[in-house]
């Protein structure tokens, strides 16, 4: 069942921020949440393979890998190794694809809920902060899956466990139906990888509405409604903290969102 928790003040953001479990093995207080950030409360969890090939997305998604696999080994050999890595490259490249974002990091995810491609929208509509449960989520998994994690000693899989589990995208879907998710670690192919704390859910082809799986299969997942009134104030927040799209995406394009934002001018009355 997913909880929904609206967040009208900046303190009541203290629970989301500082939501760590104590974990009695290892003494520690570690979380196992996943958060990601929307600019609209409106907005449905969906793929962007879902919103570019809408039901055709499983007859066009091999051309798709296919494609830009031929493409893309020219600037990294690798992608011709794995149909896992040529969607997480073409996903962090812009790529449709099946992958869904992730990040291991509360203020990340608030970051991407307050940043608007308008910003002139701020204060139009909600935005929202999902959190998962990636240790539920995993529970949920066909026990095939499950031994590979333990044999790894791992709660997270990455690229070489998935191709372990299942070589192929048939495969994956055949074991999945629409019962089950793998959260996978993408490799660190860059700083904004790393900075953003990414991960990816891989969402099964039969799977067309994730909301609903969440919702009937899960009792950890929560939909935080930022309310449209503090998104400015969180935002200005983030900056001191310095979560900004200087560190989001190192580089030029990083700096020159952020330099461009740190100067916008919100809309005025003609009376001011």
């Amino acid at each position: 069942m997913i909880k929904e928790i609206r967040i009208d003040t900046v303190d009541e953001l203290m629970p989301l921020i500082a939501d760590q479990e104590y974990r009695f093995d290892l003494d520690r207080n570690r979380s196992q949440y996943f958060y990601r950030g929307m600019p609209d409360a409106s907005f449905k969890m969906v793929t962007s393979l879902r919103r570019n090939c809408k039901d055709l997305k499983k007859t066009l998604e091999p051309a798709i890998l296919r494609n830009f696999a031929k493409y893309a080994v020219i600037e990294d050999p690798t992608v011709a190794q794995s149909v896992w890595r040529q969607m997480i490259l073409g996903q962090h490249n812009g790529l449709p694809t099946r992958l869904l974002d992730w990040t291991h990091s509360a203020l990340v995810a608030l970051h991407f809920s307050t940043t608007e491609p308008n910003m002139e929208n701020m204060e139009e509509h909600d935005s929202l902060v999902w959190r998962i449960d990636v240790t539920e989520l995993h529970s949920l998994l066909p026990k095939s899956y499950r031994a590979v994690m333990e044999r790894h000693k791992a709660e997270i899989f990455s690229v070489d466990m998935l191709e372990e589990a299942a070589s192929s995208v048939q495969r994956y879907d055949e074991d999945m139906g629409d019962k089950s998710m793998v959260v996978i670690e993408p490799p660190s192919i860059n700083s904004r990888i790393v900075n953003q704390y990414s991960f990816f859910s891989v969402i099964p082809s039969d799977m067309n509405d994730i909301e609903s799986f969440l919702d009937e299969n899960t009792s950890k997942t929560v939909k935080y409604v930022i309310d449209k009134s503090i998104r400015w104030r969180v935002r200005d927040m983030l900056d001191q903290l310095n979560i900004s799209e200087r560190i989001m995406y190192p580089g030029l394009e990083g700096l020159s969102r952020w330099i461009g934002r740190h100067y916008f001018v919100k809309r005025r009355e003609e009376n001011e």
